[in-house]
C-alpha cells in the first residue's frame, strides 16, 4: 500500500506552520529592549486594526450585544485554537496571518481585561463583528469605526504618558494601520428597508456618505502621527452563501441591491487614497482587492483548493445560508448543520470565511503584486522606516 503523500505534505506544512509561528512569536519578544523604567520597547512595527468580523480578534466578547455579532462559542475557533476565541471563523483571522508574516504576536482586542501597554507597543486590534462606518450602521450592537477611532486615542495617551512623546511618536509613524469596513454600512440598509440612511440617501450620496466618514477617520489617524495604512476594498459579500438565499425565489442569486453599492464604493474609494496621497506628506498605502480575490474563490473554488466556493460550513438551510452556527438566532434555540471537512469550504458561516481562505487573502495583502495589492503591499510598507 502506497502512503498518503498528500497527507503527509499536508501534515508536514502544517507542523511547519506551527514552529514558524512559535518561532516568530518568541522572536517578538526576544527583540525588544527595556527601557529603564522596565516597560517593553519594541524594534518593529507595530499594527493597529480597525474594521468588523472579517478582522474582529475578540472585541465584542466584552459588549453587550446579540450572540448574532458573538463567535464565543463552539465550533467557532474549532481549528487552530480548540475552542472560541470571538473571533468569526473556525480558525485564524487575517490579521493574524499578517501578525506572523511581520515577526509580530497576535495582535489582541482592544477590549480584553488583561491588556497591558507593553502589549499595546506591538499594536492593538480595534475591530468589532457587525461595525459600520457609520453610527446608525447596527446601532448599539457593534463598535462602530467612530468609536475604534477614539478608543484608539486613548491607548495614543497610554504609550504617551508610558513610553514619553518621542518614543511613542516613532511607534506611531512606524506602524502599520490595517482597515476593512463599509461593508456592514451597505448590508444594513440593504436587508433592513426601514433603515433611515437607506430611505433619505441614494445609492450614490450614500456611498459618497460612508467613505468621506472613512476618509475622516483615516485623516486623524495620519494627524496622530499614522503614515503606512492598509486597506481593503469591500468583499462580494452580496454573493455569501446568506445573500443567496434573500431572495427564495432565485436561491443562488447575488442579492443585486448590495450590489450596486458594493461596486460604487469600490470604484470610488481608490481615487479617495490617490488624492491623500498627493495631499498628505508621507502618506504610503497598501489597497488590497479584495473583492476580486473573493470573487474568484466563490466562481472557481477548486483552482483555489476548495470544493465548495457558494455553500458554509456551518450553519442551515440551503447551502447552510442561514446563521443558526453553534446555535446563533434571535429566536429560540435551534440546531444547525457542521461540515466534516471545514478545509473544502471558503464561507466558514453564512457571512465570513474559513481559516484556510483567511491564509491566503493574508498572503496576498502581505506579498501580492501591484495590481492586487497596491501600489504598496504590506510586506514592503512594514519594511518602510
Amino acid at each position: 500500500k502506497q502512503p498518503n503523500t498528500q497527507h503527509l505534505n499536508m501534515e508536514s506544512s502544517r507542523f511547519l506552520s506551527v514552529i514558524f509561528f512559535v518561532f516568530t512569536t518568541i522572536s517578538s519578544f526576544g527583540s525588544v529592549n527595556c527601557g529603564d523604567n522596565n516597560d517593553l520597547i519594541t524594534n518593529q512595527a507595530a499594527l493597529f486594526v480597525f474594521g468588523d468580523s472579517l478582522f474582529d480578534a475578540g472585541n465584542n466578547n466584552y459588549i453587550d450585544t446579540f450572540s448574532r455579532f458573538r463567535s464565543n462559542f463552539w465550533p467557532y475557533g474549532q481549528t487552530t485554537f480548540k475552542s472560541p476565541t470571538g473571533r468569526i471563523s473556525d480558525g485564524r483571522l487575517i490579521p493574524d496571518f499578517l501578525a506572523e508574516y511581520a515577526w509580530l504576536p497576535f495582535i489582541q482586542p482592544n477590549l480584553q481585561p488583561s491588556n497591558g501597554n507593553n502589549q499595546f507597543t506591538f499594536g492593538v486590534n480595534f475591530a468589532s463583528g457587525g461595525a459600520g462606518v457609520l453610527v446608525g450602521t447596527f446601532p448599539g450592537m457593534a463598535i462602530n469605526l467612530g468609536t475604534q477611532l477614539n478608543n484608539f486615542k486613548n491607548v495614543e495617551k497610554r504609550l504617551r504618558s508610558e513610553l514619553g512623546d518621542t518614543e511613542a511618536k516613532r511607534v506611531f509613524s512606524r506602524a502599520v494601520y490595517l482597515f476593512h469596513i463599509g461593508a456592514n454600512d451597505y448590508i444594513y440598509p440593504s436587508l433592513f428597508a426601514n433603515s433611515s440612511t437607506f430611505q433619505s440617501n441614494s445609492k450614490d450620496r450614500l456611498s459618497d456618505f460612508v467613505i468621506g466618514n472613512l476618509t475622516a477617520v483615516i485623516e486623524e489617524v495620519y494627524k496622530i502621527g499614522g503614515r503606512k495604512f492598509g486597506f481593503l476594498n469591500v468583499g462580494a459579500y452580496d454573493c455569501a452563501p446568506a445573500s443567496l438565499i434573500v431572495d427564495r425565489t432565485k436561491i443562488g442569486s447575488c442579492f443585486k441591491p448590495i450590489t450596486d453599492l458594493i461596486n460604487l464604493h469600490n470604484k470610488k474609494f481608490p481615487n479617495v487614497l490617490k488624492r491623500l496621497k498627493r495631499e498628505l506628506s508621507g502618506f504610503k498605502y497598501a489597497l488590497h482587492d479584495y473583492h476580486t480575490s473573493l470573487s474568484k474563490r466563490m466562481k472557481n473554488p477548486l483552482k483555489y483548493g476548495f470544493k465548495e466556493g457558494k455553500k458554509a460550513c456551518c450553519g442551515t438551510g440551503p447551502l447552510r445560508g442561514i446563521n443558526t452556527c453553534g446555535g446563533r438566532v434571535l429566536g429560540p434555540l435551534q440546531g444547525y448543520e457542521l461540515c466534516e471537512d471545514v478545509t473544502d469550504y471558503l464561507f466558514f458561516d453564512s457571512f465570513h470565511l474559513t481559516e484556510k481562505a483567511h491564509r491566503q487573502i493574508a498572503e496576498l495583502i502581505w506579498s501580492g503584486p501591484s495590481n492586487v495589492t497596491g501600489p504598496y503591499n504590506l510586506k514592503t510598507l512594514f519594511e518602510l522606516k
